[in-house]
């Protein structure tokens, strides 16, 4: 057969073909006219390189492998030879993952000091674990739908309940003064050096929540000259969590915890379950006067939504 029916029966290319002869791991026979005829066997010889390449093992050192067959054995690595090949890659593998091991938890180091070099809270030296870029949002995150889970909310009282802020404080949520207060509840903030719960960013609007912190970060004045008064953010995360988060991101404004979510019990808010937590979905609350007034409901995308508000508060002055 020519070369370019060997090669597309072995499933490489004709210059690979070339290759593998110029190394003398394949030798066609030569017709009267000078053309290479290749036979079955070549064929066979071939797609034996290409399966070892895909282990990994170089094709000069498929030779063992070829005389092994060649030697009428019906495997290539019927052969001690061809073990000690095997041998020699798993050795070769092994020494290039210890190395890039090594140059991953170096770069961990690195990430985990320079999140938490603003901040008063250590780095935490609790193993490694997977980063994740919480800055930027996935392009394909699944976008939740409407289930009116908060239409009840709008004209309700706010409860009597007091939460902890970061700074220490008690906040009554019924006692929150006059005027608008911004209260935007999130389920989780991730941190760079913590894995995210299993099939996080497969949960409708669950994804997302430094994104919004970061957002309200960077409009806090425009929503306080648009006529909001205070702008919290609550999670069910403890305070000692949430105030590493303040810091971290340099939010002008103060964090909510409710571990218990006596909020979502008080008011009946929506929440879901996953890795045997109990979070609050997201949702965002505007109170007057004590009186929940608007509710923003589901959130999507939520590294905009500061914005969101803001448009509502301007369209929606008030007298």
């Amino acid at each position: 057969m020519k070369i370019g029916e060997l090669a597309r029966r072995a499933g490489v290319t004709i210059k690979a073909v070339r290759y593998y002869e110029s190394l003398g791991l394949i030798t066609p026979c030569r017709l009267a006219n000078g053309y290479r005829d290749y036979e079955e066997d070549d064929v066979r010889l071939v797609r034996e390189i290409r399966a070892l390449a895909g282990l990994g093992i170089p094709v000069e050192r498929t030779r063992p492998f070829l005389e092994c067959l060649a030697s009428g054995q019906r495997h290539a690595d019927d052969c001690p030879a061809s073990l000690a090949g095997y041998r020699e890659a798993i050795d070769e593998l092994t020494e290039r993952i210890e190395a890039l091991t090594s140059r991953r938890a170096t770069l961990m180091r690195q990430l985990r000091q320079a999140a938490y070099r603003n901040s008063s809270s250590p780095a935490p030296d609790d193993g490694e674990h997977t980063m994740t870029d919480f800055h930027h949002l996935p392009a394909d995150l699944p976008v939740p739908e409407d289930d009116g889970a908060a239409d009840h909310l709008p004209g309700l009282k706010a409860p009597h309940l007091e939460l902890v802020d970061t700074t220490g404080e008690t906040v009554r949520i019924d006692a929150l003064g006059s005027g608008r207060t911004i209260v935007y509840i999130y389920p989780l903030t991730g941190r760079p050096d913590v894995d995210l719960p299993d099939g996080w960013d497969s949960i409708p609007g669950a994804r997302g929540c430094t994104t919004e912190a970061c957002d309200f970060r960077d409009h806090h004045q425009e929503l306080l000259a648009a006529g909001a008064r205070r702008v919290f953010g609550l999670s069910s995360q403890d305070t000692a969590y949430q105030r590493e988060v303040v810091e971290r991101l340099r939010l002008p404004f103060v964090m909510l915890s409710d571990p218990r979510l006596n909020l979502a019990a008080a008011l009946g808010l929506p929440t879901f379950d996953v890795d045997g937590m109990t979070l609050f979905k997201r949702l965002t609350l505007v109170i007057r006067d004590g009186v929940i007034e608007h509710v923003f409901y589901p959130i999507f995308p939520p590294d905009v939504h500061a914005q969101q508000v803001l448009a509502w508060l301007r369209d929606n002055p008030v007298a």
